[in-house]
């Protein structure tokens, strides 16, 4: 025969009656909860200061407690009780059947009122017991996915049908800055609405969640404070026995920092560390945009490939500090020559750069653009003390008719600049044979 695994379960009585104290030993053996063969599960105290200090020792699953003890009378008996045994189910016994007593001995902590005359019905004591620990047992469960709820660092929110805020937690409240009395009641996309999404997009969330759905998404919210935050979003519909929806459940994260860091990866990967320009990657991408739309448009765009004139004899006799610091204003007078949004200033090397002009009417604006760029640089550098004079010599492809490719434009560019060297450095050129050179 399988030995049973129903673990004994422990009875502190407090009573200072022998004879109730027999009677309760009567009907927890009448009940069930004491099997042939095992100890008594009923430990005795007299009163309320044995039964404290049992309690403590014994750690006992439920107390039957008399409401008047030689110690201790009424409600201050289960006040004392519950506040030395705090998680311990009590039953309150008493020889009163008065229900504004039992409400009183309920509030002040007891699980249940078992008047004693009512020991005599049958299995009455073995009942308030068995629910008694059961009530304990889905208590302890609800403490302890209270407590979890509540230590998560996600924020959560339980909601009504009509997304009205029933329960936040604290998470939730730190993120968004509003206290929970502030948000019980209100529906969290009213209050945290930034205006950054559109009704379509709540239409679609809706959509998802009443037809029993789990939604999941990505939004930028308001906090209480004004400022806004990149939040990740699950939405979860509850349903009742019925199959009926009850509640919603919404977990949320702040990801405004890991977007952040995200945002910062990319950029240093499309970005040259020294001038903060975009990097060769990141111009090939733009040009290979800027390319798609001219040929939708029959349009033109021109790119301009850069080399610093006598670069290297700063390096060689200033030190390479101070030629980082050149390459850096470089840069800054680069970006003034080009300030349309469509345009791109890269740096592509060394003391190379690159400058798209991603919509022009005609090459000659290329042109334009060129002589402003050789007279920005041929103003005189005031780094630290020193005065440094340079040049830079520009080749230029235009399309379609230099190229109409990434690869094809850029090596006609950089075909182009080095017929500028030969021409004598400080000018610019297109690219196209026997082109003349234009002097700064």
């Amino acid at each position: 025969m399988k030995k049973s695994t129903r673990r004994r379960i422990s009875i502190l009585v407090i009573e200072d009656d022998p004879g109730d104290l027999g009677l309760i030993r009567s009907n927890v053996r009448l009940a069930g909860l004491k099997r042939i063969g095992e100890d008594d599960p009923v430990i005795w105290a007299s009163t309320l200061a044995d039964g404290i200090a049992a309690a403590a020792f014994n750690k006992p699953d439920v107390v039957l407690l008399d409401l008047s003890l030689p110690d201790s009378a009424g409600i201050t008996t289960v006040e004392r009780m519950r506040a030395a045994a705090p998680t311990v189910p009590i039953i309150v016994l008493t020889g009163q059947d008065d229900h504004q007593l039992a409400e009183a001995a309920l509030q002040a902590g007891a699980q249940d009122y078992l008047p004693k005359a009512q020991l005599f019905q049958h299995d009455a004591l073995g009942r308030a017991i068995r629910h008694a620990l059961v009530r304990q047992k889905l208590e302890s469960r609800l403490h302890l996915l209270d407590a979890a709820l509540n230590a998560v660092a996600s924020g959560i929110v339980i909601t009504d049908l009509s997304a009205a805020i029933e329960w936040a937690n604290p998470a939730f409240t730190q993120i968004t800055g509003f206290a929970t009395a502030e948000v019980v009641g209100h529906n969290p996309g009213e209050m945290l609405n930034s205006g950054k999404q559109d009704g379509h997009f709540y239409e679609g969330m809706w959509q998802t969640i009443l037809a029993g759905r789990v939604w999941t998404g990505e939004l930028v919210n308001r906090r209480k404070n004004g400022s806004l935050f990149d939040a990740a979003l699950t939405i979860s519909p509850v349903t009742g026995g019925d199959g009926s929806i009850r509640h919603f459940v919404a977990i949320m994260q702040d990801i405004s920092e890991r977007k952040a860091t995200d945002e910062r990866v990319q950029h240093l990967a499309h970005h040259d560390q020294l001038t903060d320009l975009p990097n060769r990657m990141l111009l090939s991408d733009r040009l290979f945009q800027a390319l798609a739309q001219v040929r939708r448009e029959h349009g033109t765009l021109a790119v301009m490939f850069l080399d610093l004139d006598d670069f290297k004899p700063v390096n060689d006799t200033l030190g390479h500090d101070v030629g980082d610091l050149l390459l850096k204003e470089v840069a800054l007078r680069l970006r003034g020559c080009a300030p349309r949004s469509s345009d791109t200033v890269a740096r592509v090397g060394g003391d190379e750069f690159v400058i798209l002009l991603a919509q022009i009417d005609k090459a000659a604006d290329a042109a334009v653009v060129a002589r402003k760029v050789l007279a920005a640089v041929k103003r005189p550098f005031a780094i630290g003390p020193h005065r440094i004079d340079i040049s830079t010599s520009i080749g230029i492809a235009v399309y379609p008719e230099h190229g109409e490719d990434v690869s094809r434009l850029l090596k006609n560019a950089d075909t182009a600049m080095y017929h500028a060297k030969k021409a004598g450095r400080s000018c610019y050129r297109f690219f196209r044979e026997l082109a003349e050179t234009t002097r700064a």
